[in-house]
């Protein structure tokens, strides 16, 4: 029995579970860095520790603590969907995440995802996992069945989850999870006629290859592939557990699918890592530079250094879509700068990384000052480490930072690394390919400022041009991920997903505004975003959410200036907007009252309603130089 699970057991059995709940995240934690266990022994504890919590009541914990966020999750399934509960409460409680499952009947999942009415879709759930195997097919064959018969059923089964996907575009919520039907050999061998056997094969892969299609239609929709799951994780079915408990999918399936669709979740609800941290000595390369020179260490192509070539390369893919890799080594900055310029094996060099630090400092403090550089939360970092005690002092001093236990085997360093998912996003944009870039011209940036002469001055030579309209169709995706992003400036703490974004933009009461900003180190694009209504004679401001990038420049006030401008050309009477506090968005409380907004008397609690009436309208900082067009180009959505 793990710490983990021995500590939860005492809580319950102490009646102090529900109390101790913001301990449980922490717990687990703990319990999955274990480096060299076995995946599926921690698979299990995890299972066994979703079992105790899964008994805990959400409004029990509340009681305690009324911030911790919850998580509201419909499950339903063709088949029974009990196996899947505890895992699924495990990685819920592992993220943070307070779990309340609302789970559908036996076998009614058209039911549970296209009526209105039903239980699943009236609880609001941010993600509905739909679980899927074999017999969704099967159980639709009569015996003696033939390849045709197969693929016939499995056409009727596309028609109703085409029918699902467009119920749940239409008027769901939150993220549509389906999963892809493994084929097992216990149907495939039904069939002794070897040509056949093949080609039910081949109509089962097309059939879940035109299923995985379906998410090019609809962008609330993840399916999962449950080929790679299977191949990793064991037997895609437990025949006892298929006959008696109705259950399509094995134990071992249903938590790989429980990790996935929390990742699922977490993408979507802004909690996307931004920021990987890299340890140097027997993670990047075999060997310690410091003891054994840099001849001596190994990341190349040999039986020694390629485990280390391969976790750089994945390193370097991840870069390519938006992902900052940085380095925190306890070691001499000018031997590490040497390697990474010179060493002939290293695929990663000096340019690819954001931040270097090398040195002496306890590595907390390192990744607390590469978020700093970055202008990032240090919850935005994931930290990759082959020692223990390092990956333990981050755990516990920096809270929010993921941490990858990377073991004794370096053959499983790329497993783990991408084992949880940290970097997942609904859709990687043109933005996201050119982070690295914006990075560097921050650095450039950064260099100005500290040329000295006045914050004033270094606003005027940075030449900042403000762009501001509506959105072009290609931006949609950019807007929504900055609103998942965004914690500093994000004026109520909401999220707006794409398929949310794209209706906004089609009803013709809304005013959705890209805010692009570029000045004279580069294109920064599209950094921002307001949110405006028409609201009779007035114009509301229901959201404004902006990169961190660009905070403290002024962007801010020249957005809402041209707005407030447009609103008094047009002979509007007021300007409306919306404030509600969130733990990560204080700095903003003051932001509106700054430009002349007035609170209303009539406000309570963390949401704040304003009106500007438009007699006297603050200007743009003349620093910058604002284009605003709010009627858009003929791609504007």
């Amino acid at each position: 029995m793990t710490v983990a699970l021995e500590e939860l057991r005492t809580l319950r059995d102490t009646g102090r579970l529900a109390a101790g709940y913001p301990r449980v995240a922490a717990l687990l934690a703990e319990l999955t860095d274990t480096a060299d266990r076995p995946d599926a022994e921690t698979a299990d504890e995890l299972r066994r520790c979703g079992g105790l919590l899964a008994r805990l009541r959400p409004q029990d914990v509340l009681a305690h603590h009324p911030d911790t966020p919850v998580a509201t999750v419909a499950v339903t399934g063709h088949s029974g969907t009990a196996q899947l509960t505890d895992p699924l409460v495990a990685e819920l409680a592992r993220h943070g995440l307070l779990p309340r499952l609302v789970t559908g009947d036996h076998g009614a999942y058209l039911r549970d995802l296209t009526d209105p009415d039903s239980p699943l879709r009236r609880c609001g759930p941010q993600l509905t996992l739909c679980v899927l195997g074999a017999d969704a097919v099967h159980d639709e064959l009569r015996a003696p069945w033939t390849v045709a018969d197969a693929e016939q059923a499995w056409h009727r089964l596309l028609d109703r989850l085409h029918a699902v996907a467009a119920a749940h575009h239409a008027d769901g919520t939150g993220a549509l999870v389906l999963t892809t039907l493994p084929l097992p050999r216990r149907l495939t061998h039904q069939i002794v006629d070897q040509q056949q056997r093949a080609l039910l094969g081949a109509v089962w892969r097309e059939c879940n290859a035109r299923l995985l299609r379906l998410t090019a239609e609809h962008p609330a929709l993840t399916v999962v592939d449950l080929d790679p799951l299977v191949g990793e994780s064991g037997p895609a079915t437990d025949p006892r557990l298929a006959l008696y408990a109705r259950s399509a999918l094995s134990p071992a399936i249903l938590s790989a699918l429980a990790r996935e669709a929390v990742h699922v979740l977490r993408a979507r609800q802004g909690l996307t890592k931004k920021c990987l941290v890299l340890d140097l000595d027997n993670t990047l390369w075999d060997g310690v530079l410091g003891d054994d020179g840099p001849d001596g260490i190994a990341c190349g192509a040999t039986l020694r250094g390629e485990p280390y070539a391969a976790l750089q390369r994945v390193a370097k893919q991840l870069a390519a879509q938006g992902v900052l890799l940085a380095v925190s080594s306890k070691n001499d900055p000018g031997p590490v700068a040497g390697v990474l310029r010179d060493h002939p094996d290293m695929t990663l060099r000096a340019d690819d990384f954001v931040s270097v630090q090398a040195g002496w400092q306890p590595k907390d403090a390192a990744l607390r000052d590469i978020a700093g550089r970055l202008g990032i939360a240090a919850d935005a970092l994931v930290f990759a480490d082959d020692t223990a005690a390092e990956r333990a002092l981050v755990r516990h001093r920096v809270p929010g930072a993921a941490v990858v236990p990377l073991g004794r085997e370096p053959a499983r360093h790329v497993d783990r690394l991408l084992a949880d998912g940290w970097f997942d996003t609904p859709t990687v944009t043109d933005d996201d390919r050119h982070r690295v870039r914006h990075y560097r011209a921050a650095a450039d940036r950064s260099r100005l400022r500290e040329a000295g002469g006045s914050y004033e001055q270094y606003l005027r030579e940075l030449g900042i041009e403000l762009d501001i309209s509506p959105p072009r169709r290609h931006e949609l995706h950019r807007m929504s991920q900055l609103s998942l992003r965004t914690n500093q400036f994000n004026l109520t703490g909401e999220r707006v997903p794409p398929e949310r974004m794209a209706a906004l933009c089609a009803d013709p009461r809304q005013l959705p505004l890209a805010v692009r900003v570029r000045d004279r180190y580069g294109d920064s694009g599209l950094v921002g975003a307001v949110l405006a209504r028409r609201d009779g004679a007035a114009l509301h401001i229901d959201n404004f959410f902006l990169s961190c990038r660009v905070l403290a420049r002024g962007v801010e006030h020249g957005c809402v200036s041209a707005l407030l401008a447009h609103a008094r050309d047009r002979g509007l009477s007021a300007v409306g907007a919306r404030h509600r506090a969130t733990r990560s968005n204080g700095r903003t409380r003051g932001f509106y009252p700054s430009l002349g907004f007035v609170p209303r008397a009539t406000d309570t609690g963390e949401e704040t309603h304003y009106r500007h009436d438009l007699a006297e309208i603050p200007g743009p900082p003349g620093h910058l130089s604002v284009r605003a067009d709010f009627e858009g180009d003929t791609d504007a959505c």
